[in-house]
């Protein structure tokens, strides 16, 4: 189960809190009136922590509002320009919690997940060995052997405690005495009364003791815990990731010619840049001198290079292929585009922490529930009986009996069997919650290029001749163009000498091959004569200005993609493209593969909006995508998959990856998350049901903690056995909806 937790932060050991004047240099306007200051709260980890921070920030004077986004733990302040700068860090020190300026360049060591790794070792280690004890006093040991037992239990038991259960108990004291309280507070009382009373039997040689349980317990809880900070760790990743793509400084040239290089985020609105061969644009802005082409696959997704000049709008991020350029600053570090890229990224996660499981939902009135029961039982044996023993021990048995092992078993086996599936199918399982939005999915949303298609442009169709045929191949080897080594492809084994060799941004490349002159590029350059309406998609060669042929290039559609789409249409899933592609390229793609909702030219800006609309009509969308450019559309939408030849920050956004170059990892990913959300269901239902019956029995005294030891693991092995039925079940067949004929339809 995962735990909710509060900080458990030395606030002694906080860093020096900065001046007013520091908070105000790194605060950015927002508008006349407001400012707005980013926190980093490392010791938020649950939904009370939101509204603790979230509470005592807005009570501040000054303050309009604050939102705290849980994967990053990046607190946003918005605070009125005019006024003092609000006391956020005496203010979050009060409350609990230890905060510092946050910086995207922040360090990215993690010491809680070590912490919680090692203390779920320690944990597993020490359960499984009072386990194997334990086995022997159930079947009937001699006194004199169970009592040894139970003191070697007891040795494991209390430093594993110790060390282990460290992490609630810090959680729980933090919350009380700051006067909050969380799971923690009840995990934590009833794993000290279940150790304090096996240890108080143990001592008066009484035939029972519950290490087994209290151990346990608290290495199930500590696996929760370690998945959940997993989970968003790798979130975490992804926003990282993007900004280590932006560049750390540019060279700036001043009125009188001198170049100077700056920190990036120094360099004001209408400064001028020089941008060198195979660097990255740092800032937004337009060419005012220079010619070359661009990789624009970070904000259009396209493959195709992109031909750029005086004149020409570039954004941050784009990577200059060739040609030196002078751009003029348009916008400054914090508004550029991957600074808007990485803004949309954490909101998006800020809307996806929000989501909370099917058993975090059961967890949250479970607990309290049963721990206020636990202590009307000792209350009212303690009034009817005045043995405080027995009722204590009554009080134990509910505890124990209704244990949340059971319920932490019933989601996380269903997914690691569901993870297991999809892996024999070549998924990657990267959050267990997205199982859980992948079944809820009625939309999918596909990018185009590296998605629908492999990404990589081969030659479609060829006029050149055989004898010009090779001299191309040559000529085209020497360039890294995508068009380029795609007709070089088609004659690996040239062995052709170039000579005089030139390449030419956005035109094309020329060079002499046995006294000849060869041209190859666009049509209007390499041969004057050719004229075409799709320059883009067709090369020409050229012969001492004569035309050879073209080369017509097309991307390689992914296997299967028109049998995965059809698939999904029978399935009754809606289905849309979302490509930064031109029209033409979008349309050719859509019309073959049977979509009928397609749009083109879309930033990633403009697939966030459409996504937030889909949204707002009620559609939960699973976006396949790959590119750079999809990184904020695969953190917004409901539910994300990846192909595992993405770029890494795509890979790093998404909630699923496929490995094999087919499109059936889709089908195949929403059919197991399906069968896998019904499991989790009876999961879910098995759990209730097994409490509903033991705990009258355990409130009425019929049930030694011993028993509840029993039945507690009874039911968490029901749980297990229900999960594997995930491993024999096979896909069933698509059966023909009422939209079997659609896909013909649509591709005529």
């Amino acid at each position: 189960m995962t735990v909710c937790c509060a900080p458990g932060a030395d606030i002694g050991s906080a860093r020096r809190w900065p001046s007013d004047e520091e908070v105000r240099l790194a605060s950015r306007a927002l508008s006349e009136q407001l400012m707005q200051t980013d926190l980093s709260v490392p010791s938020a980890h649950c939904a009370a922590c939101i509204r603790a921070i979230e509470t005592a920030l807005l009570a501040l004077p000054g303050v309009e509002a604050a939102r705290l986004n849980l994967t990053t733990r990046r607190v946003s302040v918005q605070w009125l320009k005019d006024g003092p700068v609000p006391p956020f860090f005496a203010t979050l020190t009060r409350a609990g919690y230890d905060a510092a300026l946050y910086t995207q360049d922040q360090s990215e060591d993690d010491p809680e997940f070590g912490r919680l790794l090692r203390a779920t070792a320690v944990a597993g280690f020490a359960a499984m060995n009072i386990m194997l004890l334990s086995v022997s006093v159930w079947s009937g040991a001699d006194a004199g052997t169970r009592h040894a037992f139970h003191l070697i239990s007891a040795l494991l038991a209390l430093p594993t405690i110790a060390y282990s259960g460290r992490v609630f108990f810090a959680s729980a004291w933090s919350a009380l005495k700051h006067r909050r309280t969380n799971m923690d507070v009840p995990i934590s009382v009833g794993i000290v009364l279940t150790l304090a009373l096996s240890l108080h039997d143990t001592l008066r040689n009484e035939p029972h003791a519950y290490f087994d349980a209290v151990v346990s317990l608290t290495f199930f809880l500590l696996v929760g815990r370690t998945l959940d900070h997993m989970m968003r760790r790798k979130a975490r990743t992804a926003i990282v990731g993007l900004a280590r793509i932006m560049p750390r400084g540019a060279v700036t040239i001043s009125a009188d010619g001198t170049r100077e290089y700056k920190d990036v985020r120094t360099i004001a609105k209408g400064e001028t840049l020089f941008v060198a061969p195979g660097e990255r644009i740092p800032l937004d802005g337009t060419i005012t001198e220079g010619r070359g082409e661009l990789d624009a696959q970070l904000v259009t997704g396209e493959v195709e290079p992109v031909n750029a000049g005086p004149g020409d709008h570039v954004s941050a991020g784009m990577l200059n292929l060739n040609g030196s350029l002078t751009i003029r600053a348009e916008r400054e570090a914090e508004e550029s585009f991957l600074s808007e890229m990485i803004r949309m990224m954490e909101a998006a996660e800020a809307g996806r922490s929000g989501y909370r499981r099917i058993a975090d939902r059961a967890a949250s009135l479970y607990s309290p529930v049963i721990h206020t029961l636990a202590f009307i039982a000792f209350a009212g044996w303690m009034a009817v009986t005045g043995d405080w023993h027995r009722a204590l021990t009554i009080a134990v048995s509910v505890l124990i009996i209704t244990c949340p092992c059971a319920l932490g078993l019933a989601v996380p086996m269903v997914q690691v069997m569901a993870a297991r599936r999809l892996f024999e199918r070549g998924i990657a399982l990267k959050e267990g919650s997205a199982l859980e939005r992948l079944a809820e999915t009625d939309t999918v949303v596909f990018d185009k290029t590296g998605t629908l298609t492999l990404g990589d442009l081969r030659v479609a169709a060829s006029t050149v001749p055989e004898n010009h045929l090779e001299a191309a191949a040559a000529l085209a080897f020497n360039s890294r163009h995508p068009a380029a080594r795609a007709i070089a492809s088609l004659r690996p084994d040239s062995r052709m000498a170039v000579e005089d060799f030139a390449e030419y941004p956005g035109l094309g490349i020329e060079g002499r091959i046995n006294g000849a002159v060869y041209m190859l590029g666009r049509p209007s350059w390499a041969c004057r004569g050719v004229v075409s309406d799709n320059e883009k998609s067709m090369s020409a060669l050229s012969c001492d200005g004569e035309l050879a042929g073209t080369f017509t290039f097309a991307d390689t559609p992914r296997p299967d993609a028109k049998e995965a789409v059809q698939a999904l249409w029978e399935r009754e899933f809606e289905l849309e493209v979302l490509s930064g592609d031109g029209e033409r390229a979008v349309a050719a793609v859509a019309r073959d593969l049977g979509f009928e909702r397609w749009r083109s030219a879309m930033l990633p800006a403009d697939k966030v909006a459409r996504l937030d609309e889909l949204r707002g009509q009620g559609r939960k969308v699973l976006m396949v995508g790959d590119g750079l450019n999809d990184a904020p559309a695969l953190s917004a939408a409901h539910v994300s998959m990846a192909p595992g030849n993405a770029a890494e920050i795509g890979r790093n956004a998404a909630d699923l990856v496929f490995f094999n170059a087919s499109l059936a990892a889709v089908p195949a990913a929403l059919a197991i998350a399906r069968r896998a959300g019904a499991l989790v269901k009876q999961n879910l239902g098995l759990a209730v049901i097994y409490n509903v019956t033991v705990l009258p029995l355990a409130l009425a005294g019929h049930v030694t903690p011993l028993i509840a030891a029993i039945a507690m693991s009874l039911s968490s092995i029901l749980v297990v056995a229900n999960a594997l039925r995930l491993r024999g079940d096979t896909p069933k067949p698509v059966a023909a909806g009422r939209r079997a004929g659609k896909l013909a339809e649509a591709a005529s």
